[in-house]
């Protein structure tokens, strides 16, 4: 099989550069300076076993690479918003023998939330869940690095919205060839719902810097205490911490690399390479969608939702919120409703 990896970014690069050094046939879909970097000087991949530059086929859309193969697979990892145009691109393109890619080729969403599986499966016929537990930092062009030890990461992988087949296994047994666990789930949903808790202190460190004073913690508890009873009122079943914890044990370890520091999660990168826009509506506002759908009060996920997108529309520096500042928003959320916190806080995000 070849992996397209659209989207190679921090994830995408990632499983990309460790598949191709596996031996496995792999294109990168970039686009901008990434792309120019990618295309020059090849994929730069540092790793706690050394650091290896791929020169790999880069791409900036599928009619670069004419028709597509039948074994081809794609692997979806750009952020969540920018979903919709990667289908638009890639579902029409053709393959060979007839059809084109939505028709006849896989897809792996190997993003963080939960919504990416549902509009892709409006456009492809066969849609797969990828829970992708992969530390992985992408700041300069051309270059990614993935701490994780002694595996990259762990990628679990179903159909969506459930069941397994022959070709989740054929890619996970391709990825455990390339540094990764790659556990085939029927009930991949479960595992992604987890990794969506999870993911909701993206925002507190993107906003307020690392996670390590112990109010910041308490937050965050309470940020995941109301996504945890948003899913339980929706239905929706999540693998416990217990759960994940015996899975993961201490496969996905992060370890010091010198000249790579790593600053912080997703959101953190999207503020420091100032994109523009941030994923938090499909982490955070995932939860206060479904609070909203099952009546749940989620304030603090509302706020956190808010201020990571002013702060990527307007371009701050990640971190840049003073933690007590946030922390006295968040209590006027949920004391007043996220809506009045938000303003209250104007002069705050401004100063």
């Amino acid at each position: 099989m070849r992996y397209i990896i659209i989207g190679a970014g921090a994830v995408g690069g990632s499983i990309g550069g460790r598949l191709a050094g596996a031996g496995h046939d792999v294109v990168l879909v970039a686009r901008g300076a990434h792309l120019a970097a990618l295309r020059r000087d090849g994929l730069r991949l540092t790793v706690p076993d050394g650091e290896f530059t791929h020169r790999l086929p880069a791409v900036e859309g599928p009619a670069e690479l004419g028709e597509l193969r039948p074994d081809d697979v794609l692997l979806l990892a750009v952020k969540t918003q920018h979903t919709e145009d990667a289908l638009r691109a890639w579902g029409p393109a053709p393959v060979a023998g007839g059809g084109t890619a939505a028709e006849r080729l896989p897809l792996l969403c190997a993003q963080n939330g939960v919504e990416s599986t549902r509009v892709a499966l409006r456009v492809f016929r066969r849609v797969y869940g990828v829970c992708v537990w992969l530390p992985a930092t992408h700041l300069e062009p051309g270059a990614v690095s993935a701490a994780g030890a002694p595996l990259t990461g762990i990628l679990h992988i179903g159909r969506y919205p459930h069941g397994t087949d022959d070709t989740a296994r054929a890619v996970a047994a391709d990825l455990e060839t390339a540094r990764f666990e790659a556990p085939v789930a029927a009930d991949v949903e479960r595992w992604r719902h987890a990794k969506l808790l999870a993911n909701l202190g993206n925002a507190v460190e993107a906003l307020t810097g690392p996670l390590e004073h112990d109010d910041a913690a308490a937050l965050l508890d309470r940020v995941r205490a109301e996504g945890a009873a948003v899913l339980d009122a929706a239905g929706i079943g999540h693998a416990s911490p217990e759960e994940q914890r015996a899975v993961r044990g201490h496969k996905v370890d992060q370890v010091p690399m010198e000249g790579t520091p790593r600053g912080g999660g997703s959101s953190w990168q999207s503020l420091t390479r100032a994109t523009g826009t941030i994923e938090t509506d499909y982490l955070n506002g995932e939860i206060a969608l479904l609070g909203r759908l099952h009546g749940v009060p989620t304030p603090l996920n509302e706020l956190l939702q808010r201020l990571a997108d002013r702060f990527a529309a307007e371009r701050r520096a990640p971190g840049s919120l003073p933690l007590p500042d946030l922390l006295r928003l968040a209590e006027a959320a949920e004391a007043d409703g996220s809506d009045a916190a938000v303003e209250s806080g104007a002069a705050v995000e401004e100063s």
